[in-house]
């Protein structure tokens, strides 16, 4: 009697074909990654393409480590903008301040991280692990932030998008100005109107210049309530199918919300944490988020992963749990991970429309305020 095949024994057969010289990457990924982080790198570009980027979910994505420095603002996030890829992004000031370095003529260099850093101060010279910069890059991209705040659009409480909205129509009139294209995150986050918040405005070189013009009277103020709103707005409206056009704004569950995690830390627990303000505080029926992709370095062991493994997150309502199986971690450095998964969803999806949510932030609030005005929450 032959014995029964187990149910364990159905993934497909390791068997790759050899790498040649000819292989192309998408094809890299999908034959040649078979195992461990490699495997969940092969499912991570496999969910973003074949259901992440289907028209009717909402992308969001969220930035922490030094990404821009080194240059995968221009090599893969503003690409992945220009397909409509991403619909909404939470990153962290310092990527942002350091994006404006290219968007405004200003060099970064690749660099030896065993040099010594008192050489390096005397010789004035920054340093991010291997990427090296001459300290007036600094002094540059302040004096440009400080001169751009003094207009008379800035002279108010706003949210980090309208923010930073306002400074990519800056950093793109200067990239035009200087014969540059496509260098700024910021200006193409500005032309798409992809809507860029920070979950701690205060924590980065911008914030700090924002700080010493208040000192002088300037009237620019964050309005951290305006960035939970309206991220929690977002998300509510993807999952209404108000962003798509499918149905109407009461219909549950008429679209999708994916989340694509880079690193860890505050943006990552400000995106997730758009459900629990829609489900706990608002008290809004939803169930969470659709799909969830990280690329992380950290351990949940350690407390490194702030509470947000995909199954820690269905406790907190923050991941749908009939949509767990479309969850994915992978435990590989984001410089690795995002410009093979920027390569692969180039190639194997189609550009998407882009939605361009910054100009119906306003559409999005009032849908939040409809269903919160129903709510025994209130």
């Amino acid at each position: 009697m032959a014995k029964k095949r187990s149910k364990f024994l159905q993934g497909n057969r390791i068997d790759p074909a050899p790498i040649t010289g000819e292989t192309a990457l998408a094809d890299l990924v999908d034959n040649a990654f078979m195992a461990y982080n490699g495997a969940r790198l092969r499912e991570a570009c496999q969910l973003l393409t074949q259901k992440m980027l289907e028209p009717d979910v909402t992308v969001g994505l969220s930035l922490t480590g030094a990404l821009t420095p080194a240059g995968l603002g221009i090599s893969a996030l503003i690409p992945l903008i220009q397909a409509g890829f991403v619909d909404w992004i939470i990153s962290t000031g310092a990527n942002l301040y350091h994006d404006t370095h290219f968007g405004i003529g200003l060099s970064m260099h690749q660099g030896n991280a065993q040099v010594s850093d008192i050489v390096l101060r005397d010789e004035e010279v920054v340093r991010i692990y291997d990427i090296f910069f001459d300290y007036s890059v600094l002094l540059d991209t302040d004096a440009f932030f400080r001169q751009i705040i003094t207009g008379e659009e800035f002279q108010k409480p706003m949210s980090t998008a309208e923010f930073h909205y306002l400074c990519g129509r800056y950093v793109r009139e200067r990239e035009r100005k200087l014969g540059l294209e496509n260098k700024s995150l910021l200006a193409a986050a500005y032309e798409y109107a992809v809507p860029i918040y920070t979950s701690s405005p205060g924590d980065s070189s911008i914030g700090m210049n924002v700080a010493a013009k208040a000192l002088q009277g300037n009237k620019l103020a964050f309005d951290p309530s305006l960035d939970v709103n309206e991220t929690a707005a977002i998300v509510l409206a993807g999952k209404r199918g108000a962003i798509h056009g499918r149905g109407d704004k009461g219909k549950k569950h008429g679209g999708k919300s994916a989340v694509f995690i880079l690193g860890g830390g505050s943006p990552k627990n400000f995106m997730l944490q758009t459900e629990p303000q829609i489900q706990e505080v608002l008290g809004i029926d939803e169930r969470g988020h659709d799909y969830f992709l990280q690329i992380t370095d950290a351990r949940s062991d350690t407390g490194g992963l702030s509470g947000a493994t995909p199954g820690e997150a269905v406790s907190w309502g923050k991941v749908d749990p009939d949509r767990l199986p479309d969850a994915v971690v992978c435990y590989v450095d984001s410089t690795i991970a995002l410009p093979i998964m920027t390569a692969y969803a180039l190639a194997r999806h189609e550009p998407r429309e882009p939605k361009r949510l910054y100009d119906r932030r306003g559409e999005f609030m009032e849908l939040l305020q409809s269903e919160y005005r129903k709510s025994k929450r209130r």
